[in-house]
């Protein structure tokens, strides 16, 4: 198998035209050039840096599974990664499937020893970083549990006589998370501590009055004979 092909990578933040990754783009192919690699494929990204997935970031991983190429030329490390977390976790990635990583600014080159040592502390450094993190969060934790905090979500405080008395009148649970502000699920598991008399809807009764009926001539009569008898 060849080891002489290179994937390129390059990412500007933006996609409204001011920024051109055409430089990261012609640096890397000149050094390219100067290593003897041929070059299979040029990935680039329009998008901000701050996330992981990225389209033509994670197509280079899935070709870097299919091992299409052997280095992977980056113009610089924050081009790539967005974290050092996440910088440390792809190369590693990239390493475990026999792909070399390169980048041309930061004079990092996993192909050397030299590069492989710098890799190593970068991963330590790495490392470092996710215990002080984890640290500062434990210590925010005791400390907001000394001054009495109450630490998770906030608790929702609902009347479940207010819910009894619409589920009375006929509304439907949806009609109830729409009023109260509440979901579903906290609207029903406060209906399902009060009794079953109180948590029911109460249907509304039909009350058929008959048809109307209007008087006819002979009740016109009587009702005016009686009338007159009574003057």
């Amino acid at each position: 198998m060849s080891a002489n092909r290179g994937a390129l990578y390059a990412r500007v933040s933006t996609s409204n035209g001011q920024q051109d990754p055409e430089m990261q783009l012609r640096e890397l192919r000149e050094f390219a050039e100067h290593r003897g690699l041929s070059v299979i494929g040029e990935y680039v990204d329009r998008m901000t840096g701050s996330k992981d997935s990225r389209p033509s970031l994670n197509r280079l991983m899935a070709d870097a599974s299919q091992r299409k190429f052997d280095v992977v030329l980056v113009w610089k490390l924050d081009r790539f990664g967005r974290s050092l977390r996440h910088l440390v976790n792809a190369i590693a990635e990239l390493e475990a499937l026999g792909v070399a990583f390169v980048s041309f600014r930061d004079n990092l080159d996993l192909t050397t020893p030299s590069g492989r040592l710098m890799f190593h502390v970068v991963s330590a450094m790495a490392e470092f970083e996710r215990a002080l993190i984890q640290e500062r969060v434990r210590a925010g934790l005791r400390n907001a549990r000394a001054k009495g905090k109450r630490l998770g979500r906030p608790r929702v405080f609902v009347s479940a006589a207010k819910i009894a008395d619409l589920r009375k009148q006929g509304r439907s649970w949806a009609q109830i998370v729409e009023e109260t502000g509440i979901s579903k699920g906290t609207a029903q598991r406060t209906m399902s501590g009060l009794p079953k008399n109180l948590a029911e809807p109460v249907a509304p009764i039909p009350v058929n009055f008959g048809p109307v009926r209007r008087p006819g001539p002979s009740q016109k009569r009587i009702r005016f004979i009686r009338n007159w008898a009574d003057c």
